[in-house]
């Protein structure tokens, strides 16, 4: 059993050592079937666009880029944004917390046709650790970034880290009061 523990150990702290950049954390979980755009790309003024955030709504809640649009990951729904967003030749811009769940999606776009997808480089950790500004669920300006893990947490630099366990902490506060 100690041998066990100790192999599992081994491989975690190496998977951990082996991310030292982002760029090396995205080529080991993206294929670059969307091509990405750069923060600074996409903050230019006249960059007309269509953002597309991929994160959950809870994580959108907590901030989000200025006018973006919440189509979630789990429940992403390919038909609602043809519905929505008939043409395809628009410059659509997909981003998550790094660009690893925006990636399918925007392969999920391309796949249905658009033919202008692009990928934020970084995604909304990349944009707040650059210095631009995120809104929260009443379009204010705010420095919380959800981080979905304490693990993924480390890729923000910059801002106010939102974990999941907070969340999955008052779940199980509720659900306790209600059996008492």
């Amino acid at each position: 059993m100690k041998y066990i523990f100790i192999l599992i150990f081994a491989f975690i702290s190496t998977n951990a050592l082996a991310q030292k950049t982002l760029d090396d954390l995205l080529k080991q979980h993206n294929d670059n079937g969307v091509p990405y755009i750069s923060v600074e790309a996409l903050a230019m003024p006249k960059t007309k666009t269509t953002i597309f955030d991929t994160r959950e709504p809870k994580e959108y809640q907590v901030s989000h880029l200025k006018n973006a649009i919440c189509v979630g990951y789990d429940n992403f729904d390919i038909d609602s944004i043809e519905n929505l967003y008939p043409n395809k030749d628009e410059k659509i811009v997909v981003y998550c917390s790094l660009g690893i769940r925006s990636e399918t999606i925007g392969e999920k776009l391309k796949k249905a046709g658009y033919t202008n997808v692009y990928n934020l480089y970084g995604g909304i950790f990349e944009w707040k650790n650059k210095g631009f500004s995120v809104i929260d669920s009443e379009e204010k300006e705010t420095n919380k970034v959800h981080t979905f893990n304490k693990a993924w947490s480390k890729w923000l630099l910059k801002g106010e880290k939102v974990y999941e366990v907070e969340t999955q902490k008052k779940d199980k506060k509720k659900k306790k009061k209600k059996t008492e």
